[in-house]
């Protein structure tokens, strides 16, 4: 009698001892979900980079993985960063065009806004008070649209042909709309790059690839702190 309850003592001890351990491999399995759960959520955490433009941001002449866009995009990735880069450029685009169509791009999320316009207009001497009106248009519907957007505005000049006066009024509006809205600003896109023969396309007026990479450089500067 003694020996088969020592028996079933010993049988009840096992059947303790595993549940224990089944109990034990439960709980580290629980582990693995969350990491699941939190690379899951990381994933959903990407931002929008709106880069809206004109041909210099479209990458005219250029194949589109060496416009300064995709550059950018290619060091947000090397840094494993959460960011995609949007391009929104569209050649020949001027203030107005860009004003237009603005409402139609901001459909999807935008957390970081570039804003790459006015060198057409200055090429074709439309006055200063209209490319004023139509940029600082395009920021409100941003802030409107997206108040935690953060914005940048990429300046641009107009060759000495356009004369002085109006070379230099165009030039002001950039500094002075960035100020006035509290956005950051990128001086000269093409700083480097303008007038640079080695470093534009027959035209003289878009960059080549190597200028292309100069373009991307400015633009990360002023980029990099807000990431």
């Amino acid at each position: 009698m003694l020996k088969i309850v020592s028996r079933l003592s010993i049988y009840f001890f096992a059947l303790a001892l595993l549940a224990c351990n089944n109990g034990e491999k439960q709980t580290t399995k629980q582990p693995k979900t969350s990491d699941t759960t939190i690379v899951a959520a990381s994933q959903k955490e990407v931002k929008n980079i709106l880069i809206f433009g004109n041909s210099l941001t479209a990458g005219y002449g250029l194949e589109p993985d060496q416009a300064y866009p995709s550059l950018l995009q290619n060091r947000i990735d090397s840094l494993q960063l959460p960011y995609k880069v949007v391009n929104a450029g569209l050649s020949g685009e001027t203030t107005s065009g860009g004003n237009s169509r603005l409402d139609w791009v901001l459909r999807n999320k935008v957390d970081i806004f570039i804003l790459e316009l006015g060198g057409n207009d200055g090429l074709r001497g439309i006055p200063v008070t209209e490319t004023r009106k139509n940029l600082q248009a395009m920021i409100d519907k941003v802030k409107a649209k997206y108040p935690e957007a953060k914005i940048i505005l990429a300046g641009m000049q107009v060759p000495p042909s356009m004369g002085k006066k109006y070379g230099e009024e165009f030039k002001v509006i950039y500094s002075e709309l960035a100020k006035k809205n509290n956005v950051e600003l990128i001086p000269f896109l093409l700083e480097n790059v303008g007038g640079e023969v080695k470093l534009n396309q027959k035209d003289g007026i878009h960059p080549n690839a190597e200028g292309a990479k100069i373009v991307a450089q400015n633009v990360w500067d002023v980029l990099k702190p807000l990431l």
